[in-house]
C-alpha cells in the first residue's frame, strides 16, 4: 500500500479532531491509573512478617478489581470511533486493498494513538508519584521510591496497553474484510447470541465452586493467585453476557414502546448491544467492587469490636486506607468510560444525528432517547454485577458480613455515584449533539 494514500486515509477528517483525541485521553487514564495502582501495590511484596501475607492478599485482590475493568477501558478506547475507522477502511476494501493491507493500516493507527495517551499517562503517573508515595500503610508514607516502579516495569505496562490497542483493533476487523459494503452501507449488524448466557453462567458457576473449596485445600501463596485469577475471570465474564442481557431489555422495551424517544431508544441499543454495553460497563465493574468494599467495611467493624492487639488495629486501618484508594480509581474509571464513551458514541452517530433531523425529529426526543438508551440499562447492570460480586464473596466473607448494614450502605453510595456520574456525563455530552443538529 502506498504509505502516502495510508497517510492520507487516516488523517482524522475536517471537524473530527475530538473523535481522534478521545481515545488518547482514554489510554492516558488507563496508563496512569495501571501504573499508580501497581506501584502503589508493589511495596506489599517486599514484606515478610506475619501479617504480610494479608496485605499481600488484599493487594492481589485490588489489583484484579482494577486492572482488569482498566484493561476492558483500554479495549473500549481501542474501538472508540470505530464507525469512522470501519468506513474508511471499507472504502480500501472496496478500492481492492488486500485484507492484510487493511490490517496493518489498523494496527498502525490504533497503535499510535494509544502510543501518544500510554506517554501522557506515565508522564502523569511520574508527575503524581510524590503525592501518592505521602499515603500512609503501617503508619508511615509509603515513599515516593516504593511506589515508583522501575523503567522495565513501566515500559512493561506500556507494552501492554499497546497490546490491547492492537488486538482490540484486529478484533474489529472482521466486518470490514469480509462486508466492507454491508459496513460502507450500515447493512450489517453485531450479532449477540443467546449462547452466551449459558457460557457466562457456567463459568461464573465453576468459579463458585473453586472459590469455596480452593482455600481449604491449597497454601495460603496459591490460594491468594487463584482467589486473583478466579475474580478477573468472573469480570470479563460480565462482558460476555452484558450485551446480550442488555438485548433481551431493549427487545421488551420495543414491544412495549408508545412513544417516539421509547422506540428510538430501544433500537439504539438493538442496532449495537456490544456498543450500548461499553456505554454502561464501567458501572458494572463499579457494582463489583462495591461488593468487595461493602463487605471489607462490615469486616472492619467486626475487627474492632472488642479488644484487639494493635497490629490488628493497624490492619483496619490498613483496609479503611486501601478501599478509599480502590473506590476513588473506580470512580476515576467510571467517568473516564462513561464519558469518553458517550463523546465518541455522539460524534460517531453524527450522520445519524443529520438524518434524524432532516426527517423533522426534534432536538430534545432524540437526546431524550439518547439519555435513556443510557439510563435504562443501568439498574439491570448494577444489580446484576453486584449480585454476581455477592456470589463470590459468599463462600469465602458469608453472607452475615456481605448483608449487614454498613455493608448495604457502602454498597448503595458506590452504585448511587456512579449511576449520578453517567447522568450527569449525559448532560454534559449534550452540546456534541446539539452541535451535530446545527450542523444539519
Amino acid at each position: 500500500m502506498n504509505a502516502r494514500v495510508l497517510t492520507l486515509l487516516l488523517r482524522p477528517a475536517p471537524g473530527q479532531n475530538a473523535v481522534l483525541a478521545l481515545p488518547i485521553i482514554a489510554f492516558g487514564v488507563v496508563t496512569a491509573l495501571v501504573l499508580t495502582v501497581v506501584g502503589g501495590a508493589q511495596s506489599f511484596w517486599s514484606w515478610t512478617d506475619d501479617y504480610a501475607p494479608v496485605y499481600q492478599a488484599l493487594a492481589a485482590i485490588a489489583l484484579v478489581l482494577l486492572v482488569v475493568p482498566l484493561m476492558n477501558l483500554g479495549g473500549a478506547a481501542a474501538r472508540l470511533s470505530a464507525r469512522r475507522r470501519d468506513e474508511r477502511l471499507s472504502t480500501l476494501r472496496l478500492l481492492g486493498v488486500t485484507p492484510m493491507g487493511v490490517s496493518v493500516a489498523t494496527v498502525i493507527e490504533s497503535v499510535l494513538v494509544a502510543a501518544v495517551g500510554a506517554l501522557a499517562g506515565v508522564l502523569v503517573y511520574l508527575a503524581a508519584s510524590p503525592l501518592i508515595g505521602l499515603i500512609p500503610f503501617r503508619g508511615t508514607a509509603l515513599g515516593v521510591e516504593a511506589v515508583v516502579l522501575s523503567p522495565l516495569a513501566i515500559l512493561g505496562v506500556v507494552a501492554g496497553v499497546l497490546l490491547v490497542a492492537a488486538g482490540s483493533a484486529v478484533l474489529g476487523l472482521r466486518r470490514v474484510i469480509v462486508s466492507p459494503l454491508g459496513v460502507r452501507m450500515r447493512t450489517t449488524a453485531a450479532p449477540v447470541h443467546w449462547f452466551r448466557a449459558i457460557i457466562a453462567v457456567s463459568v461464573l458457576a465453576m468459579v463458585f465452586v473453586l472459590v469455596k473449596i480452593f482455600p481449604s485445600i491449597a497454601g495460603l501463596a496459591m490460594t491468594i493467585v487463584t482467589l486473583a485469577v478466579l475474580f478477573a475471570v468472573a469480570l470479563a465474564v460480565l462482558n460476555v453476557i452484558g450485551p446480550w442481557v442488555l438485548k433481551v431489555a431493549a427487545s421488551r422495551q420495543l414491544r412495549r414502546a408508545e412513544v417516539p424517544d421509547r422506540l428510538l431508544a430501544a433500537r439504539m441499543v438493538l442496532d449495537s448491544p456490544k456498543a450500548a454495553w461499553r456505554q454502561v460497563s464501567g458501572i458494572a465493574m463499579a457494582s463489583f467492587m462495591a461488593v468487595f468494599a461493602g463487605t471489607g467495611v462490615s469486616l472492619m467493624n467486626v475487627m474492632n469490636s472488642g479488644d484487639v492487639s494493635s497490629a490488628d488495629a493497624a490492619l483496619a486501618v490498613d483496609m479503611r486506607t486501601g478501599l478509599v484508594i480502590t473506590l476513588i480509581a473506580s470512580f476515576l474509571m467510571v467517568a473516564a468510560s462513561v464519558g469518553v464513551n458517550q463523546a465518541a458514541s455522539v460524534l460517531d452517530q453524527r450522520d445519524l444525528h443529520v438524518s434524524l433531523h432532516q426527517l423533522g425529529v426534534p432536538l430534545d426526543t432524540v437526546d431524550t432517547a439518547r439519555r435513556r438508551a443510557i439510563m435504562s440499562p443501568l439498574l439491570v447492570t448494577a444489580i446484576g454485577s453486584a449480585l454476581t460480586a455477592g456470589v463470590l464473596v459468599f463462600p469465602l466473607l458469608g453472607i452475615a458480613l456481605i448483608t449487614a448494614p454498613e455493608s448495604l450502605l457502602t454498597i448503595g453510595v458506590v452504585v448511587a455515584t456512579g449511576i449520578a456520574v453517567v447522568w450527569a456525563s449525559t448532560r454534559a455530552t449534550r452540546p456534541l449533539l446539539a452541535r451535530s443538529f446545527h450542523a444539519a
